[in-house]
């Protein structure tokens, strides 16, 4: 049986071909120029591993432009490739990346797929292609022997995820930041965690300082306990005020209903809208039980 047939005896996935950083890749045994990118391919790769990095575990590293040995004489590189931390137990190097993305603007789906189906047949769980111009995600079937375009409003869900990535955040610009927030925030980042920290024990002093002020007037104890109250009262009539204008920014103009409910919400659950709203479809899935 030949190499090419049998898995086990394939190169190892970061056994060369090709001299790294060099422009180039091998597909068959060619040596295929692998030009830079214009400004719509440029941006939207730069957009695609900063939302790699916000939304990988921490089981997994992040990779750009990261050559794949697929075959004995084939030797390429996805746009971004998402791989396990971990080495591999036989050689030492790297295993093959569990996910793929490639950005198609100016190169055609079809060219893509001819990667996709090298990457997938190596073993790399999935691969995706973003499509630039038409803002579409697509991902690679090896049952079908094609790509299946995922819905618009949909996520892509995966173990090497730590939240379901917004195809939206994958092709839109302002989706993106809200994503990645959302993706730290979810991972615990310790300077948000920290940043959350310093703004509630901030308010919390802000309320005892107007309480102190109150008090001076109207009796120690009475005023520390009002600027506590106005304090709380402030705090949640300015997230009410935030997350009513990212729900009109994402969703448009809100019912009366919905805005008095955004209005009425206790501190707690303004938090909560202003969770959901990152990752939401629709003004339902903001404002549902919780």
């Amino acid at each position: 049986m030949s190499s090419s047939s049998d898995p086990s005896r394939l190169p190892a996935v970061d056994a060369r071909l090709v001299a790294g950083e060099s422009g180039y890749e091998i597909v068959d045994g060619r040596v295929v120029a692998v030009p830079p990118a214009l400004e719509p391919h440029g941006e939207r790769h730069s957009k695609l591993n900063a939302l790699l990095e916000a939304f990988a575990t921490a089981e997994y590293n992040v990779a750009c432009d990261m050559l794949t040995r697929t075959s004995e004489t084939t030797d390429i590189a996805p746009d971004a490739s998402v791989y396990p931390v971990a080495r591999d137990p036989a050689t030492g190097g790297r295993l093959i990346e569990e996910l793929a993305f490639e950005i198609v603007s100016t190169q055609a789906l079809r060219d893509a797929g001819d990667k996709a189906r090298r990457l997938a047949k190596r073993g790399v769980r999935r691969v995706f292609a973003v499509d630039v111009p038409h803002q579409r995600v697509h991902e690679w079937s090896p049952d079908a022997d094609g790509w299946r375009m995922l819905p618009d409003a949909g996520s892509i869900e995966d173990p090497a995820l730590a939240l379901p990535l917004p195809v939206e955040a994958l092709v839109k610009a302002a989706k993106a930041d809200d994503a990645m927030a959302a993706a730290l925030l979810a991972k615990n980042n310790p300077i948000l965690a920290e940043a959350r920290q310093r703004s509630r024990e901030k308010g919390r002093e802000e309320g005892r300082e107007e309480g102190r002020e109150e008090g001076r007037e109207e009796g120690r104890e009475e005023g520390r306990e009002e600027g506590r109250e106005e304090g709380r009262e402030e705090g949640r009539l300015a997230l009410a005020a935030s997350v009513l204008k990212l729900l009109a920014r994402d969703f448009g103009e809100l019912s009366d209903a919905e805005r008095q409910r955004v209005e009425r919400a206790s501190f707690e659950q303004l938090q909560t809208y202003l969770e959901r709203v990152v990752t939401a479809k629709r003004i339902a899935d903001v404002l549902g039980e919780g």
